[in-house]
């Protein structure tokens, strides 16, 4: 059996994954969100809210004895407050960086201290953004926590290698995906976002990515991570 943890099933990329994981019936999901949105007899749902570090920390993976492998995919994240720093509220901040940063390095931290021994294969995916390497104007803590994610992803797999752990750690920028933060996004104060237009473009000539394909791109990742060497990866590059 091959288990995998998956942050944000309730929607968007998350959700186009976990079912098509599940379509192999030697996969089992443990998913993680605040609402569940999945029914699935491989599928076992985690209340867990990404904002709240000190809950998730108190998180604890299972002992896995039968699988084949076990993977990691931080995919939750979240946008926060499209606004010029000056404007953004500091709840905001902290919060963006909870989901986007905190709680995913609280995860990986945690996987790797439980499953560093097992002899399987071991996959962790991080899913970062453009935004992340590029920075845009009004996205600040956007940018800055899919940044952080990326640097810890690169010292993980320095580390993995070399505690000779055997990690394959990816994190990973899918592009632009037509999912509910594209709709925030859309529905920000021109004052607060200058390229406004240019997002409401995207989604006027259908320029945005569907769920699907992503999730599909991520599952050859997956079954092949032997094929990539960078930990740094861009979906549009592939």
């Amino acid at each position: 059996m091959n288990y995998f943890f998956i942050t944000g099933t309730s929607s968007g990329i998350g959700f186009a994954l976990a079912n098509e994981i599940l379509k192999n019936e030697n996969n089992y999901i443990i998913g993680f969100s605040r609402n569940n949105n999945i029914s699935h007899q491989r599928y076992e749902h985690i209340n867990l809210d990404l904002s709240k570090p000190e809950i998730v920390k108190n998180y604890k993976f299972i002992d896995i004895i039968d699988a084949e492998s076990v993977t990691l995919i931080n995919n939750s994240g979240v946008i926060g407050d499209v606004k010029h720093i000056g404007n953004i509220d500091n709840n905001s901040i902290i919060s963006t960086f909870n989901v986007n940063s905190i709680s995913p390095a609280i995860l990986i931290n945690n996987f790797i201290k439980t499953y560093k021994n097992f002899s399987g294969k071991k996959i962790i995916i991080n899913i970062s953004s453009g935004a992340a390497r590029h920075a845009i104007e009004s996205w600040s803590s956007y940018c800055a926590s899919k940044s952080a994610l990326d640097m810890f992803s690169l010292v993980a797999k320095a580390d993995s290698d070399k505690k000779l752990y055997g990690f394959k750690i990816f994190s990973i920028a899918p592009g632009i995906v037509d999912t509910n933060m594209q709709n925030q996004i859309r529905e920000t104060d021109k004052n607060d976002f200058s390229l406004l237009n240019t997002f409401v473009q995207y989604k006027n000539d259908n320029l945005l990515e569907k769920p699907q394909y992503t999730a599909n791109q991520l599952v050859k990742i997956i079954k092949n991570p032997e094929k990539y060497n960078n930990v740094i990866l861009d979906l549009r590059e592939m």
